[in-house]
């Protein structure tokens, strides 16, 4: 960072808002030693090896219908409930995964992100990034779930002179290029970006869940079971709130792409935009 003042300048300014000097070497260290911890312990959540493990059992189930006489005799109910881990295990790899992108995207390491993606936009090289930062494997293949963000190229800082240290002339004021607000629904997509994505499994769930009760129902002679379809209109409803969800967050999406537009616009012109959130730059990124 004392390659450019301006760098320093950004990375206490970003440190503010993140809660972490970036310019302590020590405050860094101890950053990104604790944040590698705590994204390793997020991928051994209980939830993934118990999804990795209902998954494995589901795939591997109907397979041992040829071999049992016993689980024969009740195919339906075991094709049943191997569907059910099957949706089962899935829905807890995503949620796990879910959770460890969120602990990636969000915090004091997106804050670090964003010093590195503006000391490069400054000129000044990145000797190494971890793989981990960025959410790639760790020979560092891929494009990472979380990478450092790209920015616009500056100039290089001008020489110091009489000249540019001289007062502007009160005749010719400088004039500042005005920079567009955040209009309320970008807000509102930045609260959102992150929510939902969980309907899809739930209503699965549910509806196998309740095929399943129907099918015990039909060859164990046990009328109760048939309560469970009761469980496929939940899922109907689900799968209709997250079908309107996905239609707002789509919405939504196509004025925050507007907003950012707008500001690389502004900045084009030398105004002074603030820093994207990390909604709106995994929004770019993925664009």
């Amino acid at each position: 960072m004392r390659a450019d003042p301006r760098v320093a300048e950004a990375a206490r300014d970003i440190g503010v808002r993140y809660g972490v000097d970036y310019t302590d070497d020590a405050a860094v260290t101890a950053l990104l030693t604790e944040g590698r911890k705590s994204l390793e312990a997020q991928q051994r959540r209980p939830a993934a090896w118990l999804g990795l493990l209902a998954l494995t059992a589901g795939l591997f189930l109907p397979f041992g219908l040829s071999v049992s006489p016993a689980l024969e005799a009740h195919q339906f109910a075991v094709l049943g409930a191997a569907g059910g881990l099957t949706v089962v295990g899935a829905a807890l790899l995503v949620h796990a995964r879910t959770q460890w992108k969120r602990a990636l995207r969000t915090g004091p390491l997106a804050g670090y992100r964003v010093v590195l993606g503006v000391a490069r936009a400054h000129g000044i090289p990145l000797a190494h990034i971890p793989p981990w930062l960025e959410g790639r494997t760790t020979s560092g293949g891929g494009r990472g779930a979380a990478p450092v963000p790209t920015y616009p190229p500056v100039d290089p800082a001008p020489e110091t002179t009489p000249e540019t240290n001289a007062a502007p002339s009160p005749s010719a004021p400088a004039s500042v290029p005005p920079v567009p607000p955040k209009p309320p629904a970008v807000a509102h997509y930045e609260r959102m970006a992150d929510a939902g994505g969980w309907h899809d499994e739930a209503g699965c769930l549910l509806v196998l869940a309740g095929a399943g009760g129907a099918t015990w129902a039909a060859t164990a002679g046990s009328p109760v079971g048939y309560a469970a379809l009761l469980l496929v209109p939940a899922a109907l409803s689900i799968w209709l709130a997250g079908r309107r969800q996905g239609r707002e967050k789509e919405e939504l999406r196509e004025q925050a792409l507007r907003y950012v537009k707008a500001l690389e616009q502004a900045q084009a012109t030398g105004a002074h935009v603030p820093e994207l959130s990390p909604q709106l730059r995994a929004l770019v990124d993925g664009d």
